[in-house]
Parts: structure tokens; C-alpha cells; sequence
């Protein structure tokens, strides 16, 4: 048989490819930054080349490690999938789902009493995650994501469509006297950094492209969008399912227009992921529910 690179030091770069940091990745695999750097060394030494360009305390991807990913994920994949189907297949069976915070708390975590009734021997293992679709096939079987649009190479299903909404809190609406969409002028309002053209679309649609406030402060956190409108600090542009779910009576709807936004919830995976029994399962649940 031919010698084969040690399987930790191939977790280790494939980890720190796909997450684009060899801090996350250390984080990931729960080791320290030098023991990730020994293993990535080992494999470099393995295969007689560098596979990262490394400055100061940057490591960035070579043409070697790209070529190299592209080779190896389908083989690490079908390592998995071997394991997996000599499995018991009538003992508990477990998924790594990568979801957003705010999915994750308003959609899923209601909903999953009915899951764990339908199929008591389903476990998951959740991980949040703005990026989740950078970890499937590595720490992430599946990925619940928010995104205008997804990868070709994956499997994807869409779970909604949304509208954009202004929300801020009733106590700021009423004493700042927000009445029409221009009022917005002079207010602060809060974006998602992942989803910078929800604003670009509300203003569009209300008729002022050009609309400027005091300031736009971005948040990587729906929750914490939610919370800073709540406690009267701006007005937040996210979709009306997160105000709608929120059922926070400290917040309100601003201005009754209906702005269609570019993003939606996606489920994805690898398309040989559905193979897999625990993602097919979750799959059918999730679409069937309708959550």
C-alpha cells in the first residue's frame, strides 16, 4: 500500500484552508496555534513543497493548497461515507448542522420537540456560524445559511422568500417622530454585515436611493440588531420574519411598505451528503415543515 500523509495533519490544512485561519482552525480542531503549525509543517514536509505563502503572522493558500483541496475533499468525503454505512443503522444516528444564531433560536430550537418525536434517534449537533457553508464536509455535515444566492457545486434548497422592514423601538418611533421613510435622515441605522444590499434595496423601494442617515453601523448579529432597535439606539433594516418571530412588544414596524429582499434562507450540503442518513432525514423534515 502506499504511504499515505498523516490524517491529522490533513484535517489540520484542510480546516485552515476552508476557514481561512489558522486561529479558527486551531479553535476548531481544539488545539494550539503551534500544534496546528506542526501539523500543517509535517504535511508540507510529507509532500516536499509549501502549501501556504506565510507573512508576519499570516498563512495564505498557494496554488499547491488549492489544487490540493480540490483533490483530497472528495476522498476525505468518501472516508466518511464508508464509516458511515457500516454504522448500526438502528442505533442513534447524529447530525452536524452549521445554522445561524437568530434561525437557530427563533425557527429551529421552537420546532425541534417535533423532530426529536418523529425520529427519537436522530441527534444534532449544532454549530453557529455566519460561514457555515465553509465547514460542510469538514466540521458541518449541512448548513442552514442566509444569502442572495449559493455555490453551484452544492446541494441547495431555499426555505423562504422575505421582505425588508425598518424596525426600532415604539418609544424611539414616537419620540423622534418617524413617520415617512426620509424621516430616517439624521437616525442611525443598523445593517448586517452579511447582508449589506437589504438597505440598498429598502431605499430603492421606497423611492430615496439616495437616502443618507447620521450613520450606517454594521452588526455581523440579527439578535443583536434585534436588541440595539429594542433599546432605542436606531433602526434596524432586516427582514420582517426575525421582527415577526421576535415577538419582542418593545419593537415596531416602521412605515407599512412591502420591499422584497435579495437574500433567503438556504439549506445546503454536498450533493453526496444526502446520501447520508441523517442529513436526508433532517432534509425531508426541514422541507416538509415548512419552519
Amino acid at each position: 500500500m502506499r504511504r499515505l500523509p498523516p490524517l491529522r495533519a490533513l484535517e489540520a490544512f484542510v480546516r485552515t484552508v476552508k476557514l481561512g485561519s489558522a486561529k479558527a482552525a486551531a479553535s476548531e480542531l481544539a488545539i494550539s496555534a503551534p500544534a496546528l503549525s506542526r501539523r500543517i509543517k509535517a504535511l508540507e514536509d510529507f509532500i516536499g513543497k509549501p502549501l501556504f505563502d506565510r507573512k508576519a503572522q499570516a498563512m495564505t493558500p498557494n496554488d499547491d493548497a488549492h489544487r490540493l483541496i480540490e483533490a483530497v475533499s472528495p476522498a476525505l468525503d468518501m472516508i466518511a461515507d464508508a464509516v458511515d454505512a457500516v454504522s448500526d443503522r438502528d442505533a442513534e444516528f447524529r447530525l452536524r448542522l452549521g445554522v445561524l444564531p437568530l434561525f437557530g433560536s427563533q425557527r429551529l430550537i421552537p420546532n425541534l420537540g417535533e423532530l426529536r418525536r418523529l425520529y427519537p434517534k436522530l441527534h444534532l449537533d449544532v454549530i453557529t456560524s455566519t460561514h457555515a457553508e465553509n465547514l460542510l464536509g469538514d466540521s458541518v455535515d449541512a448548513a442552514i445559511i442566509i444569502a442572495s444566492q449559493v455555490d453551484e457545486k452544492l446541494y441547495s434548497r431555499r426555505l423562504d422568500t422575505n421582505s425588508v422592514y425598518a424596525i426600532t423601538s415604539r418609544e424611539f418611533a414616537e419620540r423622534e417622530n418617524l413617520q415617512e421613510p426620509n424621516d430616517l435622515t439624521g437616525q442611525t441605522v443598523f445593517v448586517h454585515s452579511e447582508m449589506p444590499g437589504t438597505f440598498d434595496a429598502w431605499r430603492r423601494e421606497v423611492g430615496l436611493p439616495n437616502l443618507k442617515p447620521a450613520s450606517v453601523d454594521h452588526m455581523d448579529s440579527g439578535p443583536l440588531m434585534l436588541e440595539a432597535a429594542a433599546q432605542g439606539l436606531g433602526v434596524a433594516i432586516m427582514h420582517g420574519s426575525h421582527f415577526s418571530d421576535a415577538r419582542d412588544e418593545r419593537l415596531t414596524r416602521l412605515f407599512d411598505i412591502e420591499v422584497k429582499s435579495p437574500y433567503s434562507y438556504w439549506f445546503v450540503c454536498r450533493p453526496r451528503a444526502l446520501e447520508r442518513r441523517a442529513v436526508r432525514v433532517f432534509h425531508d423534515w426541514l422541507v416538509r415543515a415548512e419552519i
